[in-house]
């Protein structure tokens, strides 16, 4: 939803943690003119990199296997004050594996990482200029058949957690899988205990009535962590529909519009760009309010093409490990969200289009903030 400007914009602070926040764009016409590009444009630009380098910045899903220098100086680079990991899931023993890994590679760099399980070490991490680090999974299978392997799993770190992949789990079905059968009562117990014990409940991968049993049943708002929406990419498994983008809002969650090109559409055959990726914030909020709308990558922080993908290495794997209901495409990415900057460049679109600086901030990393606040125990 474009957000028409007024005479001055809206001012919302970030609070205690960040004083005096920039007033940008404060003359602009309305977002169907055409600004003129200049010096008065270079000064917009400034002022909304100026808020960007001030904003509380979080990704939704960063993809950490394989983290090396690269990965720090992408990093360094990026913006950001905190991310999610995508950790390996398989077993139980795999699982306690990478936590620990990630746990001691966080120790080893106490000058630039922050072991994140609260809101509040977000918070920290801008204000010591370092980044949160919040561990957890896309998919459940690490709790095997016993609803107590949670309790492990959170005092090794996890703090967030994502009910099913793409196929069926012991939980529930993914989303490429054939039936449609929902949370099994292994998959509601499941969410129970996280909600007890204060692990986010993610339904990015989940099939349709997996993803509506996981909203209705989560006392705390669940997220769909790294999607995009049905109403402007129809038919994909992977994206969400405007009841469920609702229902997510209406019980606090957030929804992170995912950077994969090949994810947002259009159909095969046409061009998928920045904006057709600020179309989908755009449909979010008007969905389910500027609250409830945040931002997640889905791959390496230092992009896809910088990380090593190929049409060989990447693309001809994937067609046969997803379903041909996935439309995996060459190259998956977009340009300028394939940069450790990726964010910066989104704020720049949500500012032309219109959103007042704090809104932008909302979106940048207040939304996710929030609901840390909402879901994980201190």
């Amino acid at each position: 939803m474009h957000i028409k400007r007024r005479k001055f914009v809206k001012m919302l602070p970030l609070g205690a943690l960040i004083p005096g926040q920039l007033l940008s764009n404060s003359f602009l016409p309305h977002t169907d003119q055409v600004v003129p590009s200049g010096p008065f444009e270079e000064r917009q630009q400034n002022d909304i990199d100026k808020l960007f380098e001030k904003a509380i910045v979080i990704d939704g899903l960063v993809i950490t296997r394989g983290w090396d220098q690269d990965s720090f100086d992408a990093l360094a680079k990026s913006g950001y004050t905190g991310f999610n990991t995508s950790l390996a899931s398989s077993s139980l023993s795999a699982a306690m594996r990478s936590l620990a890994q990630w746990r001691q590679r966080i120790d080893d760099n106490p000058d630039r990482l922050i072991y994140a399980t609260t809101a509040d070490d977000f918070v920290r991490a801008k204000k010591e200029n370092k980044v949160a680090v919040m561990l957890g999974f896309q998919n459940a299978t690490m709790i095997e058949k016993s609803i107590d392997n949670l309790d492990t799993l959170y005092a090794a770190g996890t703090r967030w957690i994502q009910l099913t992949y793409n196929q069926r789990n012991l939980l529930g079905d993914g989303c490429t899988e054939r039936t449609n059968a929902g949370l099994s009562d292994f998959g509601v117990e499941a969410v129970e205990k996280m909600n007890e014990l204060g692990i986010i409940v993610d339904l990015s991968h989940c099939g349709r009535q997996t993803t509506d049993d996981g909203i209705k049943f989560s006392k705390s708002g669940a997220t769909l962590n790294h999607t995009m929406c049905e109403s402007l990419y129809k038919n994909h498994p992977r994206s969400k529909t405007d009841a469920q983008i609702r229902a997510m809002a209406e019980k606090g969650g957030v929804m992170g519009i995912i950077c994969l090109g090949y994810m947002i559409g259009p159909d095969p055959g046409g061009e998928t760009t920045l904006e057709t990726y600020v179309d989908h914030i755009d449909y979010a909020v008007k969905i389910a309010g500027i609250e409830h709308v945040g931002l997640a990558a889905d791959f390496a922080i230092q992009g896809l093409e910088a990380d090593g993908a190929t049409r060989e290495n990447w693309y001809v794997p994937r067609l046969t490990r997803f379903k041909p209901s996935y439309q995996v495409r060459w190259p998956p990415w977009i340009p300028e969200l394939d940069t450790p900057e990726r964010y910066k460049h989104v704020a720049r679109v949500l500012d032309k289009r219109g959103y007042s600086t704090g809104d932008i901030e909302k979106i940048l990393g207040q939304n996710w903030l929030r609901h840390l606040r909402e879901t994980l125990k201190s």
